[in-house]
């Protein structure tokens, strides 16, 4: 097998295991499977369902990706948009006085950086097909 098959593989595996995970933890909040929502305490339903939408992106962009697409980077980008825009408005959320936990800021940043990191690996995977 070709090293960029293989580097194409492992990027669209962990983003699919990186997608189902965040599908599974945001459905569970909004659906309230195994009484997770009441688990996470003060959430915000913003992000929970910004999490959401991107994890059908994620999927969406890895699938692209495993078939070289050029529109799977463009689908990770709109992934990094929803983020920083649920992002900005949690700290409008936090502003108004509403009921957050403090994780959630970190970990909607760790959210944003890993979504740009999938996002220029997809972009190195492209520019190597070519």
């Amino acid at each position: 097998m070709k090293k960029n098959k293989v580097f194409r593989y492992v990027i669209a595996v962990l983003l699919i295991v990186f997608a189902l995970l965040t599908l599974f933890l945001s459905s569970s909040v909004i659906f309230d499977w195994f009484g997770i929502r009441a688990k996470e305490g003060n959430y915000v339903p913003l992000v929970v369902w910004a999490n959401f939408m991107v994890s059908l992106l994620y999927l969406l962009a890895s699938y692209g990706y495993l078939f070289l697409k050029k529109w799977s980077l463009s689908v990770m980008l709109i992934a990094a948009i929803i983020f920083v825009l649920a992002y900005i408005g949690l700290f409008i959320y936090i502003n108004n006085d509403g009921l957050y936990e403090s994780r959630t800021i970190g970990a909607m940043l760790f959210r944003i950086l890993v979504t740009l990191f999938f996002a220029g690996m997809i972009y190195y995977g492209l520019k190597k097909k070519t």
